[in-house]
Order: C-alpha cells, then sequence, then structure tokens
C-alpha cells in the first residue's frame, strides 16, 4: 500500500508537469522536505539497523498496539487546539476526520523535518489560515499545547518519583534527579508565568513588539549590507502580538474554555509516555513505567525548541541514572524512536504533501 501510494504521488509530481509549477513557492517547500526527510533517516540510520538487529526480541502483537495508540494520540493533541477554538464564533467548525488529518501532518513537521518546535509552528499558522485563525491565534494556541503538556509530563514524573521513593528503587547516586525535576518544574512555571505576564498587558506587548521589529530590522540591514532596512512592518508585528494578548485576555476572562483542552492535555501526555511503555511491555518489561515517566518529562524540555536527538539522550541517561540497565534504557528508547519515526513519515507525508499542494491551503 505504502508502495503504491509513494508511485502514484512520484507519477502526480514527475509525470504531470503542466500542473505544478516547480519554482514556486510550494515547489520549492515540497523538493525541501523531501531532502529534509532524506537527511533525517539518513541521520538515523544505525539507530533503524540497532532497531532491526533487536526487533526479534520484542512482542510484534504488542508493538501493533503503537498503530491505533500513535493515531488516538495524534488526535488527542489536535483537540488541545481545536477544543478550544470551538468557542470562537470566526473561526470555521472542525470535524473529527480534519482533526486527526492536521494533526497528523503536523506531527510529521515536528518529528520528521529537523526544524524543533519553530517549524509545527509555522505550518501550524499555514494550515489553519483558512479556517480564520490568525497568526497571532495559532501562536497561543502552540504556546497553550506546549504549557499543557510540560505541566502534565512534570506532574506525572513528580508522582513517579515518589513511587519509586517509596518502592526504595532510586539508587543513593542517582537522588539528583529529584532536584533536578525540582528545577525544572520550577523553570517552567517561571516561563510559562513570565509569558502570560507579558501577554496579559497591551502595553507590555506594545513595547515587546516595538523592539523586537527593531532588533529584527536591525540584523536584517547588517546581514543585508544596507540593502534592505526593514524586513517586517512594525504594524504587522504589533498585530501579531496584539493577537496574542486578546487570546490571553479571553482565556484569563472565559477559564471555562480551558477545560476540555486541559483533559485533552491529560490524555495526549499519558499517551506520549504510554509509547515508551509499549514497548517496554513488548520487551517483557513493562516494571519501567514510573522510569520512563520521570525520562520522558526531563528529555521533552528540549521537544519543543530543538531538533530531536537531545530528547533521546536525556530520556536514557535519565533511566539509566535511576538504574535502567544500560542496553535495556538504550534499546527502548532507540526502539521507539525508529519505530515513531518511521509510522509519522508513512502516515503524514502524503496529508502533508496534499496540505502544501491545496488550493484551499493559502
Amino acid at each position: 500500500m505504502i508502495a503504491l501510494r509513494g508511485y502514484f504521488l512520484w507519477y502526480n509530481l514527475i509525470m504531470t508537469k503542466k500542473k505544478h509549477k516547480w519554482f514556486t513557492f510550494r515547489g520549492i517547500l515540497i523538493v525541501l522536505t523531501v531532502i529534509l526527510v532524506g537527511w533525517v533517516v539518513y541521520q538515523n540510520w544505525p539507530d533503524i539497523l540497532e532497531t532491526l538487529k533487536h526487533l526479534h526480541e520484542a512482542n510484534g502483537f504488542v508493538l501493533l498496539l503503537l498503530i491505533p495508540e500513535q493515531l488516538f494520540m495524534y488526535f488527542a493533541c489536535g483537540q488541545i487546539f481545536f477544543s478550544y477554538l470551538r468557542h470562537k464564533h470566526n473561526v470555521k467548525k472542525f470535524t473529527n476526520g480534519e482533526i486527526l488529518r492536521i494533526s497528523t501532518e503536523l506531527n510529521f513537521v515536528n518529528h520528521a523535518i529537523p526544524a524543533g518546535g519553530v517549524g509545527g509552528l509555522a505550518f501550524l499558522t499555514y494550515r489553519l489560515k483558512p479556517y480564520g485563525v490568525t497568526a497571532g491565534q495559532a501562536s497561543f494556541l502552540y504556546l497553550f499545547r506546549y504549557a499543557i503538556t510540560t505541566v502534565v509530563n512534570y506532574a506525572q514524573a513528580l508522582i513517579a518519583i515518589g513511587v519509586l521513593l517509596l518502592l526504595n528503587w532510586i539508587p543513593k547516586e542517582a537522588m539528583w534527579v529529584i532536584p533536578v525535576s525540582l528545577l525544572m518544574n520550577l523553570s517552567v512555571f517561571f516561563f510559562l508565568w513570565f509569558v502570560i505576564f507579558v501577554a496579559s498587558s497591551s502595553k507590555r506587548i506594545e513595547f515587546f513588539a516595538r523592539n523586537m521589529s527593531k532588533l529584527l530590522n536591525a540584523l536584517v540591514k547588517v546581514f543585508t549590507f544596507g540593502r534592505k532596512n526593514q524586513l517586517m512592518k512594525y504594524e504587522k508585528i504589533s498585530n501579531y502580538f496584539q493577537d496574542i494578548h486578546q487570546s490571553v485576555k479571553i482565556a484569563k476572562e472565559n477559564k471555562g474554555y480551558l477545560k476540555a483542552p486541559i483533559m485533552w492535555g491529560l490524555i495526549y501526555s499519558f499517551f506520549e509516555v504510554g509509547t515508551y511503555w509499549i514497548v517496554a511491555i513488548s520487551l517483557g518489561r513493562p516494571e519501567l513505567l514510573p522510569f520512563i515517566m520521570v525520562g520522558e518529562a526531563i528529555g521533552s524540555v528540549f521537544d519543543g525548541i530543538v531538533p530531536y536527538g537531545l530528547y533521546e539522550l536525556g530520556m536514557a541517561g535519565v533511566m539509566i541514572a535511576l538504574g535502567v540497565d544500560f542496553p535495556t534504557a538504550t534499546i527502548i528508547t532507540v526502539m521507539t524512536r525508529v519505530i515513531t519515526l518511521l509510522f509519522t513519515i508513512a502516515s503524514g507525508s502524503y496529508p502533508y504533501y496534499e496540505a502544501i499542494r491545496s488550493k484551499d491551503a493559502k
């Protein structure tokens, strides 16, 4: 099926040249995406071979649970955005199919293309524009989703640490994990407080937008050797941040709007941890759930700001520090990463291509 889909995609791209203008933004973006995905697969090739080497050790029937689990996880991620958007009168309504499709595309951009969280935010803004969602509103939703899932991840980590302490499963030399987790919790809460503090005031937003426009234009002037003095007009930057301000203001005044997104954030975060747990169960190690919860929380701090790599390294390192043997922690982390990466490419590449070439997503 995947081979046939790949053939028809190749046929549409190569044989029907009249339908495509390759030197448009969309054409360049599609070609660039193919190159980046190829580079990602190349960079992960040693891990792919390592996964194939250990695949016979896993229970295949248990691993098959990853297919419905991943799809539902995408859907839950989308519901964080769209359950909030349902309250906005100027936004078109979304069907469950659209929610799953857009979430699958976003997951593809976030994980198959090495652009960190910036690529996901840019794509979400582009994708939601036809539905009446502004760039500022999309940015608010993206930060909102990151805030919910991060807070839930760290809450899960604290619960897991409590369980490990009660069971006396944490070695004395690994006690550093506890203050590190607490420090990360405090830093995350401080960051969220700072964002809300700035976004809650129109004056602070204007101050931030004014200085941001000056900085961007100064950088453009330097890098273009004075040929271009302005990258973006102050009015556009101001409108963008004012959109974020209005979204934060509406959320603070209507806290009931946040109930459904928070519920879906809880579900999404559990299924995110569940991905690693299913792989651990397939390898006969279901008792590693609390170790996975702690490792995933600490590793996820990098997920929204840097291309993947440090995420898996941090997660495996924490699990090893907590007493999980090196081979098991490494195999679980690498195998999960490879399986989800390949599933992400298989499930998201064609919907992403259709979204980019669609006349409706302008």
